[in-house]
């Protein structure tokens, strides 16, 4: 696990990693993009709340189980946290997943499917408007995750990484980037990394302000959402 520039040889994802170098910027953007981070976490918490309180009912009435789901994500240098949705699949739905890999319907390291039949009703429009996504809040402020950045990974998906793919955790995940206000699912996987990269390498306050103010009419049309 890489940890402030340098591997710690103990940790389960040391193997392969190199030190990542950042981009030279000025502190006080590190300051406003988590001001910028709290702020709309905060706020968006407040106002979703009686959407989220609505959707955990129904996710409830249909389909037993938590209505939260809770997941092992890849953060910022290899770094693993828990991170937390909204559930949209049946209870033990990862028991099939296996089954379901020939029939995968994006590139890369990634499972996707448009009709997954593990997603129950509900779950697929709680998905296809982005609403599942909304506890992710819970870990921006939790400092997991930023509002804005590449989509945090799985660990079965970092393992199978390229060292181009690895770039894209050089900074902090976050709940919305480049790739989710341009078509999502519909973008092949490496157009995926290189809109991640983009991002890397032009991020900015004001970026990051513009791209929070794309996600919403992004999410409402919903293309590649599912």
């Amino acid at each position: 696990m890489i940890i402030d520039g340098s591997i710690d040889a103990a940790g389960p994802d040391a193997a392969g990693w190199e030190p990542l170098i950042e981009n030279e910027t000025p502190r006080s953007w590190a300051v406003a993009k988590r001001a910028i981070d709290v702020t709309v976490a905060s706020a968006g918490l407040i106002a979703t709340a009686p959407l989220l309180i609505a959707a955990s009912v129904g996710i409830m009435l249909n389909s037993p189980g938590s209505p939260i789901f809770a997941q092992e994500r890849v953060g910022r240098y290899g770094r693993r946290f828990t991170m937390f949705k909204l559930r949209t699949m049946h209870p033990r739905a990862h028991e099939r997943l296996a089954k379901l890999r020939s029939v995968n319907e994006v590139s890369g390291p990634v499972f996707k499917m448009k009709n997954d039949p593990r997603v129950f009703a509900l779950g697929r429009y709680l998905r296809k408007l982005s609403i599942d996504e909304l506890p992710n809040l819970v870990n921006v402020l939790l400092g997991d995750m930023s509002i804005v950045g590449p989509r945090p990974p799985l660990p079965s998906e970092v393992e199978g990484y390229t060292e181009h793919a690895l770039r894209r955790l050089r900074v902090k995940p976050g709940i919305t980037c480049i790739w989710q206000i341009s078509g999502r699912s519909s973008i092949d996987f490496n157009t995926w990394m290189d809109l991640d990269h983009l991002y890397i390498d032009t991020w900015s306050p004001a970026v990051d302000i513009k791209i929070i103010l794309s996600t919403i009419p992004a999410v409402l049309r919903a293309k590649g959402a599912y």
